[in-house]
């Protein structure tokens, strides 16, 4: 596992069993966990089944914490296809609208190449998710074309975007 990540106060660390019982309480309907955890993911969930969905034992979870201590968002990060991968990414809902999904994203590209040394990012996003499309978007992320043996390609976007252009991104910041 990855370091914790600090920026403005926000921290982002490994998820606890904790966090992962707060978690499923974000997630009342079916339609909320098609939107977050896919096609696949299964519904209704039992705390058990919930866990298994969330493959614990070959992803790495992050949790993201306001300044405030508030569980603010989740995430997890896996090697996929050569790219560093992003999951299950969600914000607490009543923060969302706020920034914090950018956040919690730009916090993982921190994180990620911690983890994996790939030189790019990738995700997959409904495509009728409109705020989580346009948030990746603009971090630099662009539609790609699907790695081949993925279904759904009908109803999710793959986007990808390159590991350097992060680092570059922090140079100019400075």
């Amino acid at each position: 596992m990855a370091d914790a990540v600090v920026e403005d106060d926000w921290i982002l660390r490994e998820a606890t069993s904790a966090d992962l019982d707060e978690l499923i309480t974000w997630f009342p309907a079916q339609e909320d966990v098609l939107v977050w955890g896919g096609p696949t993911f299964r519904y209704p969930f039992t705390r058990e089944t919930f866990f298994e969905d969330l493959c614990l034992d070959r992803t790495a979870s992050f949790s993201l914490y306001s300044s405030g201590d508030n569980f603010a968002g989740f995430g997890q990060v896996y090697e996929r296809s050569g790219r560093i991968h992003f999951a299950r990414l969600v914000v607490h809902p009543a923060m969302r609208g706020q920034g914090v999904g950018r956040r919690l994203v730009s916090m993982l590209m921190t994180a990620g190449p911690a983890l994996y040394e790939c030189d790019e990012f990738s995700l997959f996003v409904l495509r009728d998710n409109a705020a989580a499309f346009g948030c990746y978007r603009t971090l630099g992320f662009v539609v790609s074309e699907y790695p081949e043996g993925v279904e759904h390609a009908d109803v999710c976007y793959y986007l990808t975007r390159s590991v350097q252009q992060q680092e570059e991104g922090e140079q100019h910041d400075e």
